[in-house]
Formats: structure tokens, C-alpha cells, sequence
């Protein structure tokens, strides 16, 4: 008797879940984490860098600092900066990898004497214009003609295609990220268009492999212009313009402006040479972005999204050529477009 009262004193016996409803449940799970994958890959921009946050002019910060730092001065340049090894050389700098209190930086020395004004230039625009656009600027010497800059082990935008092809950044490799990297180099003309300092142009970029070197590639693949020796002010209301150096220029990427206009039987000379604008940046546009895309699966689909934008580019008459604004605009209209209708479209395979 007892043990009937035990028994009965039990519930009803469990019931085994169906096999068909476990599938269920786990393909519904499947899905929800598919859907969270499918926002974070289309959607998610890239991670912050470290130490991103604004300091005050004069400061820095930079990696896992966490307080700003004033600018290194000639002292504690002599004294806490290690020299290591030459890692690049331009017409104007040599810039070493470099060690200050155990982080790696960028030293830049002048390389001669008879280019002081473009160093100098130079370093009142990494000054004047410190901002998540430009490298960071850690100090600076005049007395020794040096400057200290945030190192990134990426180097220069030429090196984008061998860097990409390295298989630990082949999940980074897609027309998504190489079209957020166009976005940001917009971004950063459209800031020099509109800079602290005025209208600002891009001098050094007569051909696409120098236009590619004056930009950093950082670690979490997001552009900063690096070299601003070459950047001549545009100012409309007391009519200054630019010429972008003293020598004839050639080729179909500069703009039509830059070139010689008085044909090969006048020898070309500086004081003749028409002066131009800020418009010479827009008509490079198409051309670099081109690069930035490259022949991934998508980049095709990408350039006919912009085709109008970079055809406006590409007019003769520079008044007539779109600011860096709207093709920044036209940019991130496409990004948008382009990762909703394919996250759509995966959905609906699910």
C-alpha cells in the first residue's frame, strides 16, 4: 500500500520532445544567430581605434594610453625616443620605426636642408589639422628637424592588394570594407576642403602611386592622411589659388587644368601656367577609389552604383565637378543601399 501511495503521489510521466520539434527549435536558434552574424558582417562599421578619443590641441594619445600626453618635446626627443631601423624615404623626410617608453613610432628627419620649407610646411599642417583624419602627431624638434608620428605597421596605401592577400585578412577582403575604405578617403578631402586651416588641396598626387603613399593603412583598416608637405591653400574671396610645384605636368590623372594649355610648340614655363583649385582633388577621386575597390566578388556591382558620380568627376569644366561632400554622400547612400538589399537577400534564403 505504501508503495501504490508513492506511485500515485508521482506526476504524469514526462513526455520524450519529438525529434521533429528538437530540429525545429535548433534551426530557429541557427537563425536568430545567423540573423545577429548577418547585422554584425553587412551593418557593424569598423572598430574604433584605441585611444581614438579627441585631446586637446597639443596633446596625444595613442594604443592603451589612457590620458592624453602633451606633445614630446626637443628634450625628451634626444632623451626617450630610440632610433631602430629606416623604414621609408621621400623627397622631404626620412622616417624610421622608432621606440618611445616601449611603444613603436614613426621618427621623421629631414632629409636635406634645401627642403626645410616643405618640412616645416608640413609640420604646421600635422599641427593645424590634428584630427581622426590625420596621423597622430607625438612631438616635434625644429631645432633638429624632426617629428614624431603614431606608428602603423600596415604602412602606406600602396600596400593595400599584398596586405589583403595575406590569409589572415582575407575575411577583411571584401567589397564592404574596400568601399568603407573609399569612404574614407572621401572623408578625408572632404575634411581638407573644409579644414581648420581653410581650403586645403592635395598637391602630391601626380600619379596614383604617390597619391596612394601619402596615406596610412591602420590596424583596424581605416585610412589617415600621412604627409601633408604639399598642401597649398585655396582661398576664393582674396582669389589665391594653387599651382602644384614649378614643372610640367603629364599623364590623364591629373586634371585637365593641371596640364600645359598653350600646346608642345610653347615651352612650358611657370609664370605662365595657369593657376587652379580644390577641384583638382575631385577629378582623382574616381581613379583612387577604383584602386580601393579593386576585383573582389561585388566591387563591380559597386562601381556601376557610382558611375554617375564619378563620371561628374571626370568633366572638364571644374566648376561644374561635385564637391567632396556630395560624393561622399553618393558613398555612403551606396554602402547603405548595397548592404540592405544584400542582408535582404540572404534572409530570404534562410
Amino acid at each position: 500500500m505504501d508503495r501504490k501511495a508513492q506511485d500515485g503521489g508521482r506526476g504524469p510521466p514526462r513526455r520524450a520532445v519529438p525529434p521533429a520539434v528538437g530540429l525545429l527549435l535548433s534551426m530557429a536558434l541557427m537563425n536568430v544567430l545567423l540573423y545577429l552574424c548577418l547585422d554584425w558582417f553587412f551593418i557593424a562599421p569598423p572598430p574604433s581605434a584605441p585611444g581614438s578619443t579627441h585631446c586637446p590641441h597639443g596633446h596625444f594619445r595613442m594604443g592603451q594610453m589612457e590620458n592624453c600626453s602633451p606633445w614630446l618635446s626637443c628634450e625628451e626627443l634626444r632623451t626617450e625616443v630610440r632610433q631602430l631601423k629606416r623604414v621609408g624615404e621621400g623627397a622631404v623626410k626620412r622616417v624610421f620605426l622608432a621606440e618611445w617608453k616601449e611603444r613603436k613610432v614613426a621618427l621623421s628627419r629631414l632629409t636635406s636642408l634645401e627642403v626645410k620649407d616643405d618640412f616645416l610646411h608640413g609640420l604646421q599642417m600635422l599641427k593645424g589639422l590634428q584630427s581622426k583624419h590625420v596621423v597622430t602627431l607625438l612631438g616635434y624638434c625644429e631645432d633638429d628637424n624632426t617629428l614624431l608620428t603614431e606608428y602603423h605597421p600596415l604602412g602606406s596605401l600602396s600596400n593595400l592588394e599584398a596586405t589583403l592577400n595575406l590569409s589572415k585578412y582575407q575575411t577583411v577582403n571584401t567589397w564592404q570594407r574596400r568601399l568603407q575604405l573609399a569612404v574614407d578617403y572621401v572623408s578625408i578631402i572632404d575634411y581638407l576642403h573644409h579644414s581648420p586651416l581653410g581650403t586645403r588641396v592635395m598637391c602630391d598626387s601626380s600619379d596614383l602611386p604617390k597619391t596612394l603613399s601619402q596615406y596610412l593603412l591602420t590596424s583596424n583598416f581605416s585610412l589617415v592622411v600621412n604627409d601633408l608637405d604639399a598642401l597649398p591653400l585655396v582661398n576664393r574671396s582674396s582669389r589665391t589659388f594653387v599651382k602644384c610645384g614649378h614643372r610640367e605636368l603629364h599623364g590623364d590623372f591629373v586634371a585637365p587644368e593641371q596640364l600645359w594649355p598653350y600646346g608642345e610648340d610653347t615651352p612650358f614655363d611657370d609664370d605662365l601656367m595657369p593657376s587652379y583649385d580644390e577641384k583638382i582633388d575631385i577629378w582623382k577621386i574616381p581613379d583612387v577609389s577604383s584602386f580601393l575597390l579593386g576585383h573582389v566578388e561585388g566591387s563591380d556591382m559597386v562601381r556601376f552604383h557610382l558611375f554617375d558620380i564619378h563620371k561628374a568627376c571626370k568633366s572638364q569644366t571644374p566648376a561644374e565637378r561635385p564637391t567632396a561632400q556630395d560624393i561622399l554622400d553618393t558613398y555612403k547612400k551606396v554602402l547603405n543601399l548595397l548592404r540592405d538589399t544584400m542582408m535582404s537577400q540572404t534572409r530570404e534564403m534562410l
